[in-house]
């Protein structure tokens, strides 16, 4: 049968766990600065740093207005855009009738492309298409599109009906360049009319039937690779949709009359910011509203198109009205003030241990050190990998989280005491007290986590910054006291200075209302007159069983018979005090000497 390890080994294990982890991060880190991706320090947030304001006014129709319904939906889809992109700590609000996006920073390329391509999403039928003549200069920087007011001769069935080519529209689609530039910024097109665009890389022109599915119909948008019947990957990717119970109505409506069409007019547009993003053919009727994109998909291209559908549907189309550098809205006194708030938090609770646990309040300023430590480098990572930002909020988070991290020592640190006040031993009061302590913290920790988790999902802005930080303090908080501080305590336990309950050590018997019994074994005041009760009652029993049989010797003398008892006991000497003594009651005959004299 195998030895269980021994828990000086057991804290070493611990130890060596503690370093791998510490080890990763820091080499994250340097992987991270290495490639010219990341820092050793977290990156600062919107109102400590500054950064970017981009305003964006809603392009609309000559006699339409936006209502505050479409503005507080445009606001939601392009937090998603932005968030999704990894900047964190931005802020999306209205401005009147505008939308202004705030970003820490100078964002990059790629997050610009997806605030600024803010249009509506459309699914619209194809009626025509055709290469343009001469090939394009340049890809288009917005959509060239044209708004198309005549009447079709007669009255069109659905959106895919060939009525919607009027001579007027077949003109326009003729004369059509893909190369030019359309200067009104986005597609601003009646819904239920058709629309002359192009490809976005301008390869295809098309006439397009009214809007048949609108984009915000869509639930979600992924991307990922085609599977068998049997499960089995192909590994050609496609992009997956999901949309809602109007739309599920819609596509079936759409794709029931595609289905039966040829050519081009098989095919339905994906059209975003005025311009065609895909055009794939209608394979089959889709009724449970979840078609499936593919074709000569990269997982690159297929992510971007998932993306695009995920986050474009915005009810309003909107240009760039500027982009201006902000300054940061508190600066590096308001950090300041926040680093010195959260060192006055920690000088305190290091003076509250050491005046309540005396040198045993050092183990809590070594994991105090030790969580900081982990949790730098991980922020440090998220900062550097995922785009997390250091806001104010976030520093709030950390300050808190000092007060959850010396609770947990605190249960700790008294569970061995309750346990030392039982009479347990050191080495035994730490394991005793680590599995009960162990379950407090877990349960602690579990509360704050989920109310972390709760607050970072239904929060936005800087609170969800908060809520990070604190759920990421309370699981460094978790690791912290399981590999460092618990192995630390197994390691003391074994020591003169702390075994033995030095004065100092804060294990002080006198301290501790226990009175010393030897390496660090105590025995409380309790305890002792128990002890002292006990021995007094069975010092009276034994008493109590003496005169017994003293009076059952007595007893037997009086019958005639031979007394047994043991005549030189005088533990009871009252036991028979002014009896006398009766005269069959005789001792075994000794020899007499002075009848040995006269006989020589």
């Amino acid at each position: 049968m195998a030895r269980r390890p021994s828990p000086v080994r057991k804290a070493w294990r611990s130890f060596i766990w503690l370093g791998v982890i510490l080890a990763a991060l820091a080499g994250l880190n340097a992987g991270s600065v290495v490639t010219g991706s990341g820092s050793w320090t977290p990156r600062l947030a919107l109102d400590l740093e500054g950064g970017t304001q981009i305003i964006l006014a809603p392009q609309l129709a000559d006699g339409q207005a936006v209502s505050n319904e479409q503005l507080e939906q445009a606001v939601s889809i392009i937090r998603q855009r932005v968030d999704a992109t990894g900047v964190s700590e931005s802020e999306i609000n209205t401005q009147g009738q505008n939308v202004v996006v705030s970003i820490p920073g100078v964002p990059d390329d790629e997050t610009l492309a997806r605030i600024q391509s803010s249009a509506k999403l459309e699914f619209r039928p194809v009626l025509q298409a055709d290469v343009p003549t001469a090939a394009p200069s340049a890809s288009p920087s917005a959509a060239p599109t044209e708004e198309l007011s005549d009447e079709p001769a007669t009255e069109p069935a659905n959106p895919g009906d060939l009525a919607w080519v009027t001579p007027a529209v077949q003109d326009t689609f003729t004369d059509f360049d893909c190369t030019t530039v359309d200067e009104s910024g986005a597609n601003v097109a009646p819904a239920d009319e058709p629309l002359v665009t192009c490809q976005d890389d301008g390869s295809v022109k098309y006439i397009l039937g009214p809007t048949w599915v609108a984009g915000e119909r869509i639930v979600t948008a992924s991307a990922g690779t085609i599977t068998t019947a049997q499960g089995a990957s192909t590994g050609q990717w496609a992009v997956n949709l999901e949309f809602d119970g109007q739309g599920t109505q819609e596509v079936d409506e759409m794709t029931s009359y595609l289905f039966g069409q040829t050519g081009v007019q098989n095919q339905f547009a994906i059209v975003l910011d005025g311009e065609v993003i895909s055009a794939p053919t209608t394979n089959a009727v889709i009724t449970n509203g979840q078609p499936q994109i593919s074709g000569s998909f990269t997982q690159e291209t297929a992510q971007t198109l998932a993306d695009q559908l995920r986050f474009g549907a915005l009810p309003i189309g909107f240009e760039v009205q500027s982009s201006d550098t902000i300054s940061a809205t508190l600066g590096e006194s308001q950090l300041a003030s926040g680093l010195l708030a959260g060192l006055i938090g920690l000088i305190l609770v290091v003076v509250y241990s050491l005046f309540q646990y005396r040198l045993l309040g050092l183990v809590t300023v070594a994991s105090l050190l030790m969580s900081a430590a982990v949790t730098y480098l991980f922020v440090t990572y998220l900062s550097s990998t995922e785009g997390y930002r250091l806001s104010l909020a976030g520093v709030a988070g950390l300050i808190v989280a000092i007060g959850i991290t010396a609770d947990s020592f605190i249960v700790y640190f008294e569970r061995i005491r309750d346990e030392l006040r039982d009479g347990r031993g050191l080495e035994s009061a730490v394991e005793a007290g680590w599995k009960r302590a162990f379950r407090t913290i877990l349960v602690s920790d579990a509360v704050n986590f989920l109310a972390a988790a709760v607050l970072f999902v239904l929060a936005v802005g800087n609170v969800r910054g908060f809520a990070l930080t604190l759920g990421i303090t309370t699981i460094m908080d978790l690791i912290v006291v399981t590999l460092f501080t618990h192995p630390v305590m197994r390691l003391l336990a074994r020591t003169k200075f702390f075994g033995e309950g030095h004065k100092l050590s804060g294990l002080d018997p006198k301290a501790l209302g226990a009175v010393y019994r030897g390496r660090a074994q105590f025995r409380t005041a309790e305890t002792i007159s128990a002890t002292k009760r006990a021995q007094a009652g069975r010092e009276a029993q034994r008493r109590q069983t003496i005169a017994e049989r003293k009076a059952a010797e007595a007893a037997a003398a009086a019958k005639g018979t031979t007394a047994t008892a043991v005549l030189d006991d005088t533990s009871a000497p009252d036991a028979d005090k002014g009896a006398e003594t009766p005269p069959a009651a005789t001792s075994v005959p000794r020899p007499d000497k002075n009848r040995k004299k006269g006989n020589r």
